[in-house]
């Protein structure tokens, strides 16, 4: 399954709009590290140290899957391995619960990935689709330069401190790979989804994964898309969302748990209002 081009002069704006105007007066106060908030016209609504580069967590997890769909069957079917669960456990991870011997499709461990957070489903993935992990990050690398995302690196598939922080991006590469990723029915579906279960059958477990991401139940017409944290990125959310007939897509980095929620619902509205405005 591949995921198609991104049309339009978004995707132009997208690529050259790494400068945002001073916001307005009536703008949100965001006191995240770094924020980035673009409509699916191109039109910049927010912009704060937007392309200085950060440790972004588990937002990784967006290029993961985004590498993943690119070449993969959501029916392809994948052997959890005792690596993949060693991995997540050992390294203090998020997890999805996955056990080894467990086999699973790819829209099954895409909905662990992106709901649940979980390593282990990320090693899996890597693992497979590399073949292995280092070719697999060399992929992730690669698609980065192939979608302008110049100011992004990627040492792991999860975002783990370990090594080199996960890695580094910017407000403004989140954002653009984002909105290359909604366009992806798949993807849109998976980073949609409140809860996603997964019966028992002969060949794994009974799984139910929650979506970490509390904006979707907070706001209308939200569409995604991920959190993430570490020590040294802090609280992070990657979100989209219907505004005003756009898609609005924001990003907000190095911030506070419960805060980033907040400041998220009010910035997709404040672009609504502006978007509205004309």
């Amino acid at each position: 399954m591949r995921i198609g081009g991104f049309i339009g002069s978004a995707a132009l704006a997208l690529v050259v709009g790494t400068a945002a105007p001073a916001a307005a007066a009536d703008a949100p106060e965001v006191e995240a590290r770094s924020a980035y908030v673009v409509d699916s016209t191109g039109t910049i609504h927010f912009g704060k140290r937007q392309t200085r580069r950060v440790p972004v967590a588990s937002l990784v997890k967006v290029m993961t899957a985004y590498v993943v769909l690119r070449e993969a069957r959501l029916s392809d079917t994948i052997t959890i391995t005792a690596a993949d669960v060693k991995y997540a456990a050992g390294n203090g991870a998020m997890t999805a619960g996955l056990k080894k011997g467990e086999r699973l499709t790819v829209r099954d461990l895409l909905y662990a990935l992106m709901l649940r957070s979980g390593a282990d489903a990320a090693n899996a993935l890597a693992r497979h689709y590399g073949p292995g992990k280092k070719a697999f990050v060399a992929k992730m690398n690669r698609t980065a330069r192939s979608l302008g995302m110049s100011d992004t690196r990627y040492t792991n598939a999860d975002g783990m401190p370990t090594p080199a922080h996960g890695g580094y991006s910017t407000a403004v590469d989140q954002v653009k790979l984002a909105q290359r990723a909604l366009d992806d029915s798949a993807f849109a579906a998976v980073v949609g989804r409140k809860v996603h279960k997964v019966a028992k059958t002969s060949v794994h477990g009974a799984h139910t994964w929650r979506n970490s991401n509390k904006l979707l139940s907070r706001a209308d017409g939200v569409l995604g898309v991920k959190t993430g944290y570490t020590n040294a990125a802090g609280y992070c959310l990657l979100f989209a969302g219907e505004r005003s007939g756009k898609r609005v897509v924001g990003v907000l980095l190095g911030d506070q748990d419960e805060r980033r929620f907040k400041t998220a619902e009010r910035l997709l509205d404040y672009a609504g209002e502006q978007i509205a405005g004309g």
